[in-house]
């Protein structure tokens, strides 16, 4: 089984990674480690490939699982093994991983400067649009000293949107211009760079720790589920533990 690992210096005793599609029992269009149960894949495929990613961490407590809606609510993860509606979830208690999973959207994880609470947030550009990761900082006291990790999403060359999608990121941040790259030949069709908007809207809240943001998930087939490459296909799950 094969992991991505944050590059970033988090508070020992933070433990955090993204799973890719390597490995696991789902077969077709969902072959590997898919760990969406909202896709359509057979059911005990996802359950055994949960227990799987489960059993290699060494996880002691039931992971939050989510039904993200591209929203911008975040709860606390619980240990109960129900599965919430949220695009993100926080926790301050040993051993009880936040997860979110994603095929293109940005998985963001956070932790704080004392490693005492963490959080993971799925952003997609509604969400990002929004405010979700601004409300996941509101969480922590002190914004100047978290540690946030950008995991695997799509890449600034593969990412088209239209000019509406762009003209609501500079509506609300004039900044975020920066971040979209004119398609060559089409007048309303712009290159989004998930990355650059996600640190320009974490900078503007008083966050300067941020690594991450080197993958793409639409290019990389061998290792990740891509949504706008594939249509119907599997999830990727970022996980964040306090050990």
């Amino acid at each position: 089984m094969q992991f991505i690992l944050p590059d970033w210096n988090a508070p020992q005793g933070v433990k955090a990674c993204t799973t890719t599609r390597i490995d696991g029992v789902s077969r077709g269009v969902y072959q590997g480690l898919n760990l969406g149960d909202h896709v359509k894949d057979d059911p005990e495929h996802v359950k055994q490939n949960r227990q799987a990613v489960i059993t290699e961490l060494g996880l002691s407590r039931n992971p939050q699982w989510l039904s993200q809606v591209h929203g911008v609510n975040l709860i606390e993860a619980q240990n109960d093994d129900v599965c919430r509606e949220a695009d993100g979830c926080w926790s301050q208690e040993t051993g009880q991983a936040c997860i979110v999973m994603t095929a293109d959207c940005l998985p963001v994880l956070f932790a704080d400067g004392n490693g005492k609470r963490v959080a993971a947030v799925h952003a997609g550009w509604r969400g990002l649009l929004d405010g979700i990761l601004e409300q996941a900082v509101a969480g922590f006291d002190e914004p100047e000293n978290l540690h946030v990790w950008l995991g695997p999403a799509i890449g600034p060359d593969a990412f088209e949107v239209g000019k509406e999608v762009r003209d609501q990121f500079v509506a609300v941040q004039a900044q975020a211009g920066q971040a979209f790259t004119p398609v060559v030949g089409s007048a309303d069709k712009y290159l989004a760079d998930i990355y650059q908007l996600a640190r320009q809207r974490l900078n503007a809240v008083g966050v300067s720790i941020v690594s991450g943001g080197e993958y793409c998930t639409y290019t990389d087939a061998e290792r990740f589920y891509s949504y706008r490459r594939d249509g119907v296909t599997g999830r990727m799950a970022s996980l964040i533990w306090i050990e």
